[in-house]
């Protein structure tokens, strides 16, 4: 399995299609488009990287995601705001006194799971917004170990969700309700399998076969791996800025990813190449 740098996009500027300062995080909608938060501002990119819309959010937006209606979450600072496609604000989500900063967002099963980067868990909230139950909360650390200040999770195509914890050298699989269901990784700093450095994946992001897409920092790069955890490919090393970290991860139903560059704020796409593209 292979992928090749595709194209880059975004960047650092005043132009509309880029970023003045930041760029936080990346989804892709049922159509394909991309949707981008950095600064204050959700920007929608068809696949080939011209910009289709934007919009301002109310606070800086830390993580993105688009549910089955097509409508945009922004993970935020105590809260999420929820905009239709158009980018019409039509809800939002808060849970005073309990939700930190958001650093991702996910959908299983009627349900919502909020990343809280404050607490260091994952949290789960029914359709009526009711907290449910914490995931990460019985870790022996307190919550997932985070040195670099995100949680990132995916929630694959059976409701189960993959949670990066990076002070640990490791993604970690659990239920719904919170229950550990497995994990893999180790800490190596020369097989490529492992993870190095002093924390590491950083985030991920799942693909419908299943396969776990990871950043990593110091120095970047992107890794697949099967359901199983075992080493796939190295997507990337040496293409993103040294001192890039915490890269959040897209990737459509054609196997193309995105991975954003924190550093340059460019947003890279890859498209996998052969026979296993499409497997």
């Amino acid at each position: 399995m292979e992928y090749r740098l595709a194209q880059r996009f975004g960047g650092r500027g005043f132009a509309p299609h880029q970023f003045r300062q930041a760029l936080r995080g990346v989804a892709v909608d049922g159509g394909g488009r991309l949707h981008a938060v950095g600064d204050s501002v959700v920007k929608v990119f068809d696949p080939d990287g011209t910009l289709l819309r934007q919009w301002a959010t109310g606070q800086p937006g830390e993580s993105a995601a688009v549910d089955d209606e097509g409508r945009v979450w922004v993970g935020q600072d105590g809260q999420v705001e929820i905009f239709s496609p158009e980018g019409e604000r039509v809800d939002s989500r808060r849970d005073p006194g309990r939700l930190g900063l958001v650093t991702a967002v996910g959908f299983g099963g009627g349900d919502v799971f909020l990343a809280d980067a404050t607490a260091r868990w994952v949290r789960r909230y029914g359709s009526d917004g009711s907290l449910l139950n914490n995931i990460g909360d019985q870790h022996r650390k307190g919550g997932f170990h985070i040195p670099n200040g995100v949680v990132d999770f995916a929630v694959d195509d059976g409701g189960v969700l993959h949670v990066a914890n990076p002070g640990m050298h490791r993604v970690e699989r659990y239920s719904p309700d919170g229950t550990l269901l497995g994990r893999f990784g180790r800490f190596d700093g020369q097989d490529p399998a492992g993870f190095p450095g002093c924390c590491n994946p950083t985030n991920l992001t799942v693909d419908d076969q299943g396969r776990v897409i990871v950043s990593e920092k110091a120095g970047p790069r992107v890794k697949v791996y099967d359901p199983d955890g075992e080493l796939l490919t190295v997507v990337a090393a040496g293409v993103f800025d040294p001192g890039a970290k915490n890269m959040d991860l897209a990737v459509d139903a054609h196997g193309r990813l995105y991975v954003a560059d924190t550093a340059t704020l460019e947003i890279c796409a890859f498209e996998p190449t052969g026979r296993e593209a499409t497997a």
